[in-house]
């Protein structure tokens, strides 16, 4: 049996209201960028490329986790967000403040898993409009997620070296 995330407990109730919202303003957003990309004259691809799939989802993952997790982003989160303490490198954990607007976006900027349907619809629509410097930022994206990883190794290979001299 897995984990809940927090504030997903089952005798918590849900703010419908706020999802129904949120998903109307997602179709808006989302209706907002065909709109803008049609105008643009821009013609959609047979199929995407490989590469741009690979780091679309590298960028969405580590825009998502800077957003939603990252301590210097907390102070565009804190109006929606209780803090809770920190959780693991550089990043915090928080809960959705009471009230229904405040908790629908709460848990968006909690959540990485939903946040990401926002950024990846972003980065898809922002790469048809503005190829060359969507796929400079998402690089860096993909380069700063590989950073951290090489961080995180770096420090289980030094914490392993200093276990294995005690």
């Amino acid at each position: 049996m897995g984990t809940r995330p927090r504030g997903h407990s089952p005798g918590r109730e849900r703010p419908l209201r706020g999802y129904l919202a949120a998903l109307a303003a997602f179709g808006a957003y989302n209706t907002g960028w065909a709109v803008m990309i049609c105008r643009r004259g821009r013609a959609l691809p047979e199929r995407p490329d490989r590469r741009d799939l690979a780091l679309t989802a590298v960028a969405t993952f580590r825009l998502s986790r800077l957003l939603t997790k990252a301590s210097v982003t907390r102070p565009l989160r804190a109006p929606f967000t209780v803090y809770d303490g920190p959780e693991g490198p550089a990043e915090v954990s928080e809960h959705p403040r009471e009230g229904e607007s405040a908790a629908t976006i709460g848990e968006l900027l909690t959540c990485p898993f939903c946040l990401s349907v926002w950024l990846v619809s972003t980065l898809t629509a922002a790469q048809l409009l503005w190829p060359r410097p969507t796929r400079t930022a998402m690089g860096a994206l993909t380069a700063l997620a590989a950073a951290d990883a090489l961080q995180l190794a770096y420090a289980a290979l030094e914490s392993r070296a200093t276990a294995s001299a005690d």
